[in-house]
């Protein structure tokens, strides 16, 4: 069907741009953004909405957590008859530059969770490498995906209290990813569950101030890596240098004795540029963390990315953290806030990370689900 963005420039298929290039259910295109002040460091918001052409669904979330209590809202649509339009419900996310702006929005909903913010990027943009994986000959994961880092504006209302973000002092950053995503299947309401053969994976972003820092690796046993993107970007506008790619990186990671689940204390990673240049940096997590399973990663309640719920649907709830039961519920996957330093500098981030079953280091937190 013919959409306004067939007006523009850009079509690599012959058909409209509500079209995509094979019939895979798991074909989607997702923006997810996250932000937190850094002068109190108490607080987090994501994000996110989900596009599954195939499935003729768009869905969204948005979620707050403080330390010990997590707000989530959920909402799903029909895509057609407007599959381009990025609103569901009383959510919308608007591309107002291209990898400068964006305005993400929450009106009145069942949550108590409303904001109008602008993402306003800082850094230029890091692209992936490519993600391509198959299993038993068929493509299970075929992906490009980009983040960028950046300040927010606006204001955000939630437990019944309003909170004004200022760009000086509100930092986070945004993920735009699109094509075949691997399935991920956590919810054990819902079987049969993801198997996951021993690794490890940790995904960072760091912002200093004038520049930012992009690491993701995912190990099969130590030292073995089946996955290695990152970079070191410059301010919006600078010119990016191939000799700011990152070449490899090892890890030192500390763990608290949380019997609820894997949560990281600390972590040294040692990272080696293209250009041969070496050095360490000091991770710290802090208490706040948003547990993705808010947004349906993996999977909630029988819920799953993509799901039909009808023409528009909604819920929401309300997580004590602190409640046994809840934290088996929400497991491990969850972006949590990071410091840190990298030489006399420290910066600001988010960290996602896992350890498997198996996987030849850090056995004391194994017992827990590692996604």
């Amino acid at each position: 069907m013919l959409t306004a963005q067939d007006d523009l420039i850009g079509h690599q298929l012959p058909t409209t741009f509500d079209q995509i290039d094979n019939s895979d259910p798991a074909w989607m295109e997702r923006l997810w953004y996250t932000g937190h002040p850094i002068d109190s460091l108490d607080i987090i918001f994501d994000i996110g909405l989900g596009y599954h052409p195939n499935r003729n669904v768009m869905d969204a979330f948005a979620g707050v957590a403080i330390a010990g209590r997590q707000w989530n809202f959920r909402v799903s649509r029909q895509l057609r008859p407007d599959p381009l339009t990025t609103t569901v419900g009383p959510l919308a996310i608007t591309v107002l530059e291209g990898l400068k702006r964006h305005r993400l929005q929450l009106g009145p909903n069942e949550s108590g969770i409303e904001f109008d913010i602008q993402f306003l990027a800082s850094m230029n943009a890091h692209e992936e490498k490519a993600h391509l994986r198959r299993r038993d000959g068929r493509v299970t994961e075929n992906m490009a995906r980009a983040q960028q880092l950046g300040r927010y504006a606006g204001w955000i209302q939630f437990n019944g209290q309003r909170h004004d973000i200022r760009p000086e002092t509100w930092w986070g950053q945004r993920d735009h990813s699109w094509g075949v995503r691997s399935e991920m299947r956590t919810d054990e309401s819902s079987p049969p569950l993801t198997y996951y053969p021993p690794f490890l994976y940790a995904w960072t972003t760091v912002q200093f101030q004038n520049r930012g820092l992009h690491v993701f690796f995912k190990e099969r046993a130590p030292g073995d890596k089946i996955y290695l993107s990152g970079e070191e970007t410059v301010a919006l506008g600078g010119k990016a240098s191939s000799r700011h790619q990152l070449a490899d990186v090892t890890h030192d990671m500390v763990w608290h004795d949380d019997p609820l689940g894997q949560s990281l204390q600390s972590a040294t990673f040692q990272l080696r540029f293209a250009d041969g240049s070496q050095r360490d940096i000091h991770i710290r997590t802090l208490p706040v963390k948003y547990f993705l399973k808010g947004g349906l990663y993996g999977g909630l309640n029988g819920w799953f990315h993509g799901d039909f719920k009808g023409k528009l649907y909604s819920e929401s709830e309300q997580w004590d953290l602190k409640d046994a039961n809840t934290r088996r519920l929400v497991r491990t996957l969850a972006d949590q806030i990071i410091e840190v330093r990298d030489g006399d500098e420290v910066g600001y981030g988010i960290m996602e990370y896992g350890v498997g079953k198996g996987y030849d280091l850090y056995p004391s937190i194994q017992q827990h689900p590692p996604i």
